[in-house]
């Protein structure tokens, strides 16, 4: 076991790890301190800590699940307005009648 010392937002953490990973851990604090300092210093650390993880969290999310283009979801949308136009026609008749 090896221990690394990170920098993040300002302060050291130390975290252990398997020994020829030092440098993947520094790497990963780095982008966590990245976050936590492109945030400010408007939020208390544990409250800074929560949003770079969740800004991180989701950028990969983007890049496993990349977002098609919109105008493949065009016919869908198109589809999704006619029925509700359908249903809405329908509504109107039922409470003409």
């Amino acid at each position: 076991m090896s221990n690394v010392t990170l920098q993040i937002g300002g302060r050291a953490y130390t975290v252990a790890c398997a020994e020829g990973e030092e440098a993947r851990l520094t790497g990963l604090g780095n982008l966590i301190n990245d976050k936590v300092q492109s945030m400010g210093s408007g939020h208390n650390e544990v409250r800074q800590l929560l949003f770079a993880a969740l800004l991180l969290a989701d950028e990969v999310h983007e890049r496993s699940n990349p977002v098609t283009s919109p105008a493949m979801h065009e016919p869908d949308l198109a589809d999704q307005l006619e029925m509700i136009a359908d249903r809405l026609e329908k509504c109107a008749d039922t409470l003409e009648d």
